[in-house]
């Protein structure tokens, strides 16, 4: 018997144990879309950084070890997804991994975590920002942020006066540090809520949606999860954009009812069962 007769994700970020971001959100994501999540763990938080206090403990030394027992284990990954990422370190393990787990039938969709609303998280280094720009050359799929590909690409960036051009070089910077799709998520206005995809150069699509709710953690977790999810099982990344945004705005309106605080993140759970796999 083997441990590879079904299809499974590496999932690679943190575990918050409290308020439904990262691993938390991912993992039954994945598994509701019929694909095995394994959790390489970045780091454990008792609830993530948005509250006001939290416990933290580091995992960036016993991810080698832990690699090591995976790779005794024989085990083969159709898609690797990576989160938030706390050190250079732990992005050159990441590398590593890649490098260790990755073959033919892989695919590997980063999102890369790095800041949002025009600043770069306070974590984030220069350092941490070179080497992110490397490990997007392994890019199946990448998910950044508006603010994200600005970092990336070192594109200015504002709010508002976004061009079919801008977006353009902005996707072929992306598609030079070696990322073969991109989906920049999130892009806001006061009405809307826009994902710009592009698969091939000069291909870059928008696909709006009307705002909904207020902003919440792990949304962003949430979008990328589904999309890596059906990169594995073969979906069309447009098609699974537009799944992806519409589970996050039921996912949102859901929450509303609920009066959930926003750092508490999105009741998904009240409707996972309207996801497809």
């Amino acid at each position: 018997m083997s441990h590879n007769n079904q299809k499974k994700i590496a999932i690679i970020n943190d575990i918050s144990g409290f308020g439904r971001c990262s691993i938390a959100v991912s993992l039954p994501i994945i598994s509701h879309m019929r694909i095995q999540g394994c959790m390489l763990p970045t780091s454990i938080f008792s609830n993530h950084t948005g509250f006001e206090s939290y416990f933290y403990e580091d995992y960036t030394d016993k991810m080698p070890r832990y690699m090591e027992e995976w790779k005794k284990l024989d085990l083969h990954f159709e898609g690797i997804a990576t989160g938030f990422l706390g050190s250079a370190k732990q992005i050159q393990i990441v590398r590593d991994f890649i490098h260790q787990f990755k073959d033919e039938k892989t695919k590997v969709i980063i999102d890369p975590v790095m800041g949002e609303d025009g600043k770069a998280y306070p974590t984030y280094t220069a350092e941490m920002c070179d080497k992110m720009k490397e490990l997007v050359k392994y890019a199946d799929i990448l998910t950044p942020n508006l603010t994200e590909a600005c970092m990336l690409t070192d594109i200015p960036y504002h709010d508002t006066g976004w061009t079919g051009k801008d977006f353009l070089e902005m996707m072929e910077k992306l598609r030079l540090l070696g990322a073969r799709k991109i989906v920049i998520s999130g892009w806001n206005s006061p009405s809307s809520i826009t994902n710009v995809i592009s698969e091939t150069p000069g291909d870059v699509r928008y696909l709006r949606q009307k705002r909904v709710g207020t902003v919440r953690s792990g949304t962003g977790d949430i979008f990328a999860a589904v999309i890596a999810a059906d990169c594995v099982n073969g979906h069309p990344l447009e098609a699974s954009v537009k799944k992806a945004a519409a589970f996050v705005r039921d996912c949102i309106l859901a929450t509303e009812k609920r009066n959930i605080p926003p750092t508490d993140g999105v009741c998904f759970e009240d409707v996972l069962y309207r996801l497809k796999a």
